[in-house]
């Protein structure tokens, strides 16, 4: 219907104007003869040529994509036409100012009482307008802003009488800006990140934001674990133990007195912390009354942790959608907009004019970059080879990584014979932090063999295979830490064991990830330099960086449940991982040798946080939750089935603490206890991922629309060329 009503507007359009012509269907485009200083009178066409220009390519771009178009461009008119107040095109020339009727001239040679007379009429007309139309028309003025003021004074204080009541919220809308600005201005590392990004890129750049979102995650999850499970427990402290004494090696293997501290699961207590007979010996009678709403530990610990896994997984899945958006844009418009609409006039700091110099300049090399790779055309062998050779390398990869999981298997089982030290529970971290350090460099070794052209594959596809080895490796120490047999004996709390297991994994991979900053860039650059007397410096190794942090977030969300001060760790990690990456970024490497944009590829880093990494710690949290027995001895489940028991023991303590707030049990029994709301809580989640999904691809489609028609526009121009020319070969012929 759309498509039907589009040509048959074009088809009216074309009768109306035939109707005010000669009824002549040939094609009369006949040259004037103008003498110079005559005027040029507007042409009229015939039928003929109006039905030439109803079929230039723009008005037939294809079935059904020009009613889509053109629907689209209407109804975005219409919205930005919706308003109380008539527009200024709808007013008569009466009431509105006319720029060229003035013909304002800002050449200071020009007669100063004829540019005086044109101010002072044109002054006189904006008067009389409304403040918005007044502010408009100053806005569409082809004059710089210097020179706004000179031309027409009075205007900064306003175009009417009635302006002061509207400079007030004008006024407080600019102070809203500038305390904005202040805001983006006060940001951590705003100098830094845009130092980053001038000189190395946008590619670069992501693995510091990525950095800096996870940050802000783990700060969250602090936050919530900090303020209603570890002060608590801090301002109730459990039963005395034996201290043991602090020798230093706690900070590598988390063990020795670090064990009986807040950092562990195991220190935690099962008891109501407000409540005065939570310490009596069980059958006595407690003579004091028992709190209105108690504090229970065990359900507010279960719930911290919960809340944080949920506020997470919100965080992601708006991170997630946000990046979708971002990325749709085009490298053709994005590439139009930088050449432009890039420069910020208001930067005037010499040493700010130079960091947008290189930003700007970066950018650019980045958009031709990829331009150039899609422009690479291989024939047919070349590519059935190039895809032999990523077959037999994916092979390799996936061969190399199924014999490491293997090797840390058996190192662990063999670990678990030995007699128990205290330094050697470093020996399995030890060996799966060099598994993930030294197998990048052998997956970079197989990526030179393939020779990718495209930097964005080439990262795509590293990223892809350290993930798959890290990943297996997770698994695995998933189901031994579960299991219990191999990670602690019957008599520990195997909580506390896990927790402690995953802060080895957190600090080794800190200490190798320090090292490969070390060996990898500066011994690396210092070789190039002084040995080879080279100028070249090794390149920022975006996929392992990005993988390192993964891994990093991946053991912190697994050991929420088990050591609620890890994300305090990690935070610390990431902080001083920021300062020294970005040190040993501007000493020792250089930008790289292919620019490459990486709005696509900070979708791929959030993306693989999310489901990957945040599913797989939600999966086994919950798993733990509500499958695995916790110890009988320690913690603030001992004694439980599972620990998904302790809600339902809270709520029977509360109804007899307290009988008026039984509604508070019926809401936890039929609410957050009801299958079917924590399906439709499920299917809300996905519906919302889906349905931004689907608006990601909208715009995608809108954007290719307006892409194709901008194009064909384009070729309008040609196809007229060619039918003047075949107008002009007719006539001659005839002639």
């Amino acid at each position: 219907d759309n498509e039907r009503a589009l040509h048959t507007s074009f088809h009216q359009l074309i009768l109306e104007q035939s109707s005010l012509i000669e009824a002549d269907l040939e094609l009369e485009l006949q040259e004037r003869s103008r003498e110079p200083g005559q005027g040029e009178e507007h042409p009229s066409y015939s039928s003929a040529s109006l039905q030439i220009l109803a079929s230039m390519p723009s008005r037939t771009i294809g079935r059904s994509l020009g009613a889509i178009i053109s629907q689209y461009c209407n109804r975005t008119a219409r919205l930005r036409r919706r308003s109380n107040r008539p527009p200024l095109q709808q007013l008569c020339r009466a009431a509105r100012p006319s720029l060229r009727q003035y013909n304002l001239d800002t050449d200071p040679a020009s007669t100063t009482l004829e540019g005086e007379e044109k101010r002072r009429l044109l002054v006189k007309e904006l008067l009389s307008l409304s403040p918005s139309q007044c502010s408009h028309v100053l806005l569409t003025m082809p004059l710089s802003l210097e020179e706004k003021p000179r031309a027409v004074p009075g205007s900064s204080a306003g175009c009417s009488p009635t302006a002061l009541p509207f400079s007030c919220p004008q006024g407080c809308r600019g102070l809203w800006y500038r305390l904005l600005s202040l805001l983006r201005t006060a940001q951590p590392w705003h100098y830094a990140l845009k130092q980053i990004g001038g000189r190395f890129g946008s590619s670069v750049l992501s693995y510091f934001l990525f950095l800096k979102t996870l940050l802000t995650l783990n700060f969250v999850s602090f936050f919530i674990l900090l303020a209603f499970v570890v002060v608590m427990q801090a301002v109730y402290p459990s039963a005395a133990v034996s201290p043991q004494p602090f020798t230093g090696l706690e900070l590598l293997t988390g063990a020795g007195s670090f064990t009986n501290s807040l950092l562990y699961y195991g220190y935690y207590s099962n008891v109501t912390l407000n409540d005065p007979c939570s310490s009596s010996p069980e059958g006595s009678e407690c003579p004091l009354a028992a709190p209105l709403l108690p504090y229970n530990l065990p359900l507010a610990y279960l719930f911290s942790v919960w809340v944080s896994f949920l506020v997470t997984c919100i965080l992601l899945v708006y991170s997630v959608s946000r990046s979708f958006l971002g990325s749709v844009r085009s490298s053709t418009a994005v590439l139009a907009i930088k050449v432009f609409c890039a420069w910020d006039f208001k930067v005037v700091q010499r040493r700010s004019v130079k960091l947008q110099c290189e930003n700007i300049c970066t950018q650019l090399k980045e958009l031709l970059g990829e331009q150039s790779s899609r422009s690479r055309s291989q024939s047919r062998c070349q590519v059935l080879g190039h895809y032999l050779v990523m077959l037999l390398a994916w092979v390799l990869a996936l061969g190399l990584a199924s014999g490491c999981v293997l090797g840390v298997h058996h190192l662990s089982e063999r670990m678990h014979t030995v007699s128990a030290q205290e330094i050697l529970l470093l020996v399995v971290p030890f060996v799966v932090s060099l598994l993930n350090a030294v197998m990048p460099h052998l997956f970079n070794l197989l990526a030179l063999w393939e020779k990718q052209d495209s930097p964005v594959t080439q990262v795509s596809v590293a990223i892809f295979r350290n993930l798959i080895l890290k990943t297996m490796v997770l698994i695995l120490l998933c189901y031994q830490w579960l299991s219990r047999s191999i990670i602690c004996s019957a008599e520990e709390c195997w909580e506390t064991c896990v927790g402690q297991d995953l802060y080895r994994f957190m600090v080794m991979d800190f200490i190798f990830t320090l090292l490969d900053t070390l060996f990898g860039e500066l011994i690396w650059r210092l070789i190039l330099e002084k040995r080879q007397k080279k100028k070249q410096r090794p390149e920022f190794d975006i996929a392992r960086n990005v993988l390192e942090l993964i891994y990093g977030q991946t053991l912190t969300w697994l050991g929420l449940l088990f050591a609620p001060l890890l994300p305090a760790l990690q935070m610390l990690k990431l902080l001083l991982l920021f300062y020294i990456k970005k040190t040993s970024l501007m000493r020792n490497c250089q930008s790289p040798s292919k620019p490459w944009q990486a709005s696509r590829m900070s979708t791929l880093f959030i993306t693989l946080l999310c489901f990957p990494s945040f599913l797989g710690a939600a999966t086994f949290f919950s798993y733990t939750i509500w499958s695995v027995r916790p110890s009988e001895t320690c913690g603030p489940f001992r004694g439980l089935e599972t620990i998904y028991k302790s809600g339902k023991r809270w709520m029977l303590v509360l109804e007899k603490s307290n009988p008026n707030i039984t509604w508070f049990a019926w809401v936890y029994q039929y609410l957050l206890e009801n299958a079917c709301l924590q399906f439709f809580m499920s299917a809300a989640l996905i519906a919302v991922i889906y349905f931004n999904i689907q608006v990601v691809r909208g715009r995608q489609k809108v954007i290719c629309l307006l892409q194709e028609q901008i194009a064909k526009e384009g070729e309008d121009k040609a196809f007229l060329i060619q039918k003047f020319q075949n107008v002009y070969e007719q006539r001659r012929r005839r002639s």
